[in-house]
Parts: C-alpha cells; structure tokens; sequence
C-alpha cells in the first residue's frame, strides 16, 4: 500500500507537467495556425464623402502625420516592448480621452490631410475601443481610408499582463475626396519575431488634381522591433519604388508617417547626451536609397529642437531618450513652405505630430 501512494505521489508532479506542456503546445499551435498575413494589393473602401473635389494650383494645404501610439501613451505609460512594465493602456477611460486630445489636437491644425499610425479598433491593449470609429466621426465632410497593419492572435506574454489580441492600422483622412487606396504589404522578418511585430505595410492613396494628374498619399509605418537593416532596406526600396513609379507616371507624390529611423540623421545625438547601445531600431535613415526627384524634409521651422518619438521604458521626462522618426518625403514637383513638428510634451502619445504646409507645381 505504501509502495503504491509513494508511486502516485511521483506520478503527481510528471501530470502535472505533462499538462503544462500539452497546454504551452496547444498554444503556440494556436499562434501559428492562426497566423496569415495580409495580402498584398488590397483595395481599400474610401469612407466618407469630402467636400473638395479637385486639388488646386498654387494653393496651400496643410498635412500632419501622427502616430497616436494605439491611445496609451499618457506621459507615466511605459511599454514592455521598449523596456517598460505595462502592455495595457492605463484604463478604458484615458484611452477614450487620449483619442479625443489627439483630435482636438489635430482639428486645431485645420489640415486638409491627416495620416495616422496606430489606430486601434478591438484590441485587448487599448480597451476595445473603436479608435477608427471615434476619429472617423469626429472628422466631417472628409474622406478616408484604413489598412490594417496589426492583426494578431492572443498573446499571453508578458505573463502578469498578457498583451492579448490586437487590432490596428493606418488611417487616411482628406478634405478633397480620395478616389481610390490600395493597401501594400511591406516585407516581414522570417524569424519568430513576425509573431510579435505588425503586418506591415503602406496604404497608397489618390487624390485629383485640376491639372489631370493626382496627388499619392503614401501613409507608412516601417518595422522596429526585432528587425535588422537589410529588411528595413527591404522595406523602403518597396515603398520608394512604388512612390518613383508614381511619379514617372506625372503624379504628385507625398510619403508621411513613422519610419522607425533618425529621420534626421543625427537626432538621436543632438537630443541625448548618450546613445544606448540597445536603440538598433534608432539607426540614422539612409539617404542613398531615396529616388532622384524626392526630398526628405528636415528644414524644421524651429530648427531641430523638437523630437518626434520617445522610448517609453520609463515614464517621461527629461532624460527620457527621445529623437525624430516621423516625418514626410515629397517628389520635386511639391513645393513644401513649412514644416515643423508639434510640441506636445507627449502629453497622449509616444509620438509628436509633424506638420506640412504645401503646394502643387
């Protein structure tokens, strides 16, 4: 009898193992049979009817590209993926109320065109709140379009605070009526890490002008997280390809969003007094791969003085390592009269908005 409950007590620990283990391989199934990846091409619905309906010579138009860091970013929030502890916004409540700032904000820049990174629409991190809908009701009399870019399964990582089931993308928003947007897949790491990075991409957009041609609003966000820099090369020589054929064709063409580089080159140095060795994504932009007729805009108004992007591994303040990776590239036949990025402290994002006033050639 003894021999048998001593044999059962041994059995006890290996069940309960062998259960963890069937449970961790059931999961990581789950993860991966449930992956897919966006197609390619994807046409878009234009939402909205927008009260211009041709773009107009010599005329100034305002555009703001914002990445709204999915509503969490209150100043104290610090992220797990960039070395913070939380992978939830604060509550259902600041998430609501750092989407309605983000659009008093933008609504005070009176632009003709917004591009947004990071819009949520029922993910577990940002409360289930419909973002798109919320910013989408806020802005009459435009159109828009969405192109998801983040759409992953349950993740029960990190463990205290599982950063559950995701949903975001990138939305378009214009006062002159869009006519088409297409959605296009950026290339993606291989490795493990797609699990946990977005299904990148780039929505391309059309505009008229009075001239025949069209305006190509390209809204992109490039990968960060566990990438290198031949797959960011990857990345830009797809989109600055699709942004040259545009151009030969005779377009216009404007590329804004978050390029997860030193837009600059040397921010990183010029806001930090140190550069931490952990900061690969912060690498300087590589200028040599941008087409002939494009320019990257960096004659800020105020100089450079202004960061766009904070890591959020702690809360912020003034030590907190910050630089500028968003911003816009415009083909020559754009004439750009001011750009300058929106100091906002951080105040609802780990990103400040950056604006452009332009006209057409």
């Amino acid at each position: 009898m003894e021999t048998k409950k001593r044999k059962l007590w041994l059995k006890i620990p290996l069940i309960i193992l062998a259960s963890l283990l069937a449970v961790i391989l059931i999961y990581v199934a789950y993860v991966v049979l449930s992956y897919q990846r966006i197609e390619d091409d994807q046409q878009l619905t234009i939402e909205g009817t927008a009260k211009g309906d041709k773009l107009r010579l010599g005329t100034d138009y305002t555009a703001v590209t914002y990445n709204i860091g999915f509503g969490a970013y209150t100043p104290d929030f610090t992220f797990f993926m960039d070395g913070g502890t939380q992978s939830w916004a604060n509550s259902r409540e600041s998430v609501i109320n750092c989407i309605d700032k983000d659009i008093e904000l933008l609504k005070e820049q009176n632009a003709d065109l917004v591009l947004m990174q990071e819009v949520d629409f029922n993910s577990t991190r940002s409360y289930h709140v419909d973002e798109l809908a919320q910013i989408r009701s806020a802005f009459e009399n435009t159109s828009s379009s969405f192109a998801v870019n983040y759409h992953s399964a349950f993740l029960f990582y990190p463990l205290y605070q599982p950063h559950g089931a995701s949903n975001a993308g990138l939305l378009t928003l214009s006062n002159t009526q869009m006519t088409s947007a297409v959605r296009r897949s950026l290339p993606i790491s291989g490795s493990l890490s797609r699990f946990i990075d977005l299904d990148r991409c780039y929505s391309v957009n059309r505009l008229p002008a009075e001239t025949g041609r069209e305006l190509i609003i390209f809204n992109v966000h490039t990968s960060a997280y566990g990438t290198d820099g031949d797959l960011q090369k990857q990345q830009l020589t797809k989109l600055f390809d699709d942004m040259n054929k545009e151009y030969e064709k005779g377009n216009y063409v404007i590329c804004g969003g978050d390029f997860n580089h030193d837009f600059v080159g040397n921010s990183k140095e010029l806001f930090n007094s140190e550069v931490p060795e952990q900061y690969t994504w912060a690498a300087a932009f590589p200028d040599e791969l941008i087409p002939e007729h494009f320019l990257k805009l960096t004659d800020y108004k105020s100089g450079i003085t202004v960061p766009s992007c904070r890591n959020s591994d702690k809360p912020y303040n003034e030590d907190c390592f910050v630089l500028t990776v968003d911003g816009f590239i415009i083909s020559d036949n754009i004439e750009a009269t001011y750009m300058d990025v929106i100091d906002t402290q951080f105040a609802y994002s780990d990103h400040n908005p950056v604006k452009l006033t332009f006209r057409l050639k």
